[in-house]
């Protein structure tokens, strides 16, 4: 595998770090402007939502300029938005930090995806693909905790200067290794639009940002609610963002292995099973291990929906994905944003710091049910074609016996 690959993971890993690692500094950040826990989540909101935007605008425009010089674009919006978010002086002046550094996220990944291929043999493009990706994982398991570790005991501001400093070695390390490579060939923008005329390309994106916007209705709000509900230290919110981020990676394996032997099935255990755990954390966030291994399947039962999600939006999409693949990557984001603004919502309506897990559980089974209704119309809409054929085989079999 070339080198280059190691830059755009770092970059990944920067990337993931930022998007995940506010969560556990909530409690310092609202401390520290005097705002309230529901109102700091809103640097959840913000940062998703940059993504909603950025995710296709970005990609659009990236078919404008050569491949390696909108990465370093990206990777400049990416150190901008964080160098914003460490010395902000004011709560608003942070959310847009958060807002400018999301702005690189879902394009990063569509038009990294497309580089990394592009440097290997065709035999190795998967594998490729999966070592940048590999940085966004690596980041829940070692960047998040490490970044909540830091913001705890030295500040939230000094984590937030180490990621952008990560974001500059990511971008050194794309200028000098990446090779210059071919300019795109323009999108043809009425083609790509079309792929959102079609009813299973929308489901398949509701239900993204319903699924996943389960997880993130808990998982925002971890830190105060495994500190005052569960009774962990401070200190104990890094390693169980560790123990949700090590369930993330197992999840994606599982998602990725049986997502092309059986996504629809794939997609209701996940989903169901999401639903039900989440509806759980109510209880077990009253008790230190129960809380714990709740937490670890959250992440894993959340990310094991990623693969089959965005596969069945490629599926649905086909002859035009690239648009509604990247618009799919804010999907996922926009269930975050929704999620940590209705838990936001309940939290500040005094229903407590597990309230949100509701949320979460009502999400997934929403997801759940749209994913039904996904299948059923698929079902349908192959049934005519289904009589049309047995018609004609039956009257060829009535000529044939005549």
């Amino acid at each position: 595998m070339p080198l280059a690959l190691l830059a755009l993971a770092i970059g990944a890993f920067g990337i993931g770090t930022t998007e995940f690692g506010i969560m556990g500094l909530l409690p310092e950040v609202a401390g520290d402007f005097g705002v309230s826990i529901p109102t700091a989540g809103l640097l959840v909101t913000g940062y998703a939502l940059g993504v909603v935007i950025g995710a296709p605008l970005m990609t659009v425009l990236g078919t404008k300029v050569p491949r390696k010089r909108m990465l370093m674009l990206l990777m400049g919006f990416f150190i901008a938005g964080n160098l914003l978010t460490a010395v902000a002086p004011v709560f608003a002046v942070m959310l847009i930090g958060r807002v400018v550094a999301s702005l690189a996220h879902g394009a990063f990944f569509g038009i990294g995806s497309v580089v990394a291929a592009e440097l290997v043999a065709p035999s190795k493009k998967a594998g490729a693909i999966a070592l940048m990706f590999t940085g966004l994982t690596v980041a829940n398991v070692i960047g998040v905790p490490l970044g909540t570790l830091v913001g705890q005991h030295v500040g939230w501001r000094v984590t937030f200067g180490i990621v952008a400093a990560l974001g500059v070695v990511g971008l050194a390390g794309i200028a000098k290794l990446v090779p210059e490579l071919p300019k795109p060939q323009g999108v043809h923008l009425r083609h790509e639009l079309a792929a959102f005329k079609n009813t299973q390309v929308l489901l398949a994106m509701a239900m993204t940002v319903l699924g996943f916007g389960g997880v993130f209705a808990a998982i925002t709000y971890i830190a105060p609610m495994m500190t005052q509900v569960t009774g962990f230290a401070d200190g104990s919110v890094t390693w169980l963002l560790v123990l949700f981020g090590l369930g993330m990676v197992a999840g994606n394996l599982v998602g990725g292995r049986f997502a092309d032997r059986a996504l629809m099935p794939m997609l209701y255990v996940s989903l169901g099973a999401l639903a039900v755990v989440l509806a759980l954390f109510t209880l077990t966030a009253h008790s230190k291990i129960a809380a714990a291994v709740t937490v670890a399947l959250i992440g894993a039962l959340g990310f094991a929906t990623v693969p089959p999600l965005q596969k069945r939006v490629l599926d649905q999409a086909h002859g035009a994905p690239t648009l509604a693949s990247a618009v799919n990557i804010g999907a996922f984001n926009l269930g975050n944003a929704l999620s940590a603004w209705l838990g936001g919502i309940v939290i500040a309506a005094g229903f407590g710091y597990t309230s949100p897990n509701w949320v979460g559980a009502a999400l997934a089974a929403a997801a759940l049910v749209l994913a039904f209704l996904s299948a059923a119309l698929e079902r349908r809409d192959s049934a005519p074609s289904a009589v049309v054929t047995g018609g004609t085989t039956a009257g060829q079999q009535a000529s044939v016996h005549h």
